[in-house]
């Protein structure tokens, strides 16, 4: 997807997203932030979107969100006003491929159903790597193509459509594993039907 057809299509996406993907979405969310609330320091959520986690994070977490969407990020600054989300420190507009944040700033880095809605994924993971600590861990929850079955043919019927769905339905894993300072730390799926990944990395 080009960066034009992101912002196009979470324009068009962000009125309705809570009622929509993000309903769909809510299980692996929920299963995030459990594990990350089990963790400390500071936090960085990269596509944060209307910010459907924030009010679920625990207060001793210090949250940053960033994503390229003003129309989702209005949404997640109003769900911050109105519910005096002490814990968010900052939400900004900002381009996932070149985070304006030195090296080694965070903990812990999250993206939720985002590496594959973003131009240049593996640059998108770069990053991520970049501004985590060493030590620290950055968690993927996605979408993962099938290699065989009838919902892997699917995933290929609706691949030409991303740029529309605002998704790719047929990304590859392999796609965000090859950084160097990454390591895999732990794989496993989550409902509905094993559609998303749990992919937990660990900072070396």
């Amino acid at each position: 997807m080009d960066i034009g057809a992101v912002g196009t299509s979470y324009r068009r996406w962000a009125p309705v997203y809570d009622r929509t993907f993000g309903r769909i979405t809510n299980v692996g969310r929920r299963r995030a932030v459990e594990y990350l609330n089990a963790r400390s320091g500071t936090l960085l959520e990269v596509g944060v979107g209307t910010g459907l986690s924030l009010r679920d994070y625990r207060p001793h977490l210090s949250v940053t969100g960033i994503d390229y969407s003003d129309e989702m990020l209005e949404k997640a600054r109003e769900k911050v006003r109105t519910e005096g989300l002490q814990h968010v420190a900052e939400l900004r507009q900002m381009d996932a491929r070149e985070l304006d944040f030195p090296d080694e700033s965070f903990d812990t880095v999250v993206a939720m159903y985002l590496v594959s809605v973003v131009p240049d994924p593996e640059r998108v993971v770069a990053e991520m790597a970049r501004v985590c600590k060493p030590g620290g861990e950055v968690l993927i929850i996605n979408h993962f193509a099938r290699e065989r079955g009838f919902l892997a043919m699917l995933e290929r019927v609706f691949a030409p459509f991303a740029n529309t769905l605002g998704w790719h339905s047929d990304f590859r894993i392999d796609r965000v594993l090859g950084c160097d300072l990454l390591t895999e730390a732990e794989r496993r799926t989550l409902p509905p039907l094993g559609m998303f990944t749990f992919l937990r990395l660990r900072r070396t």
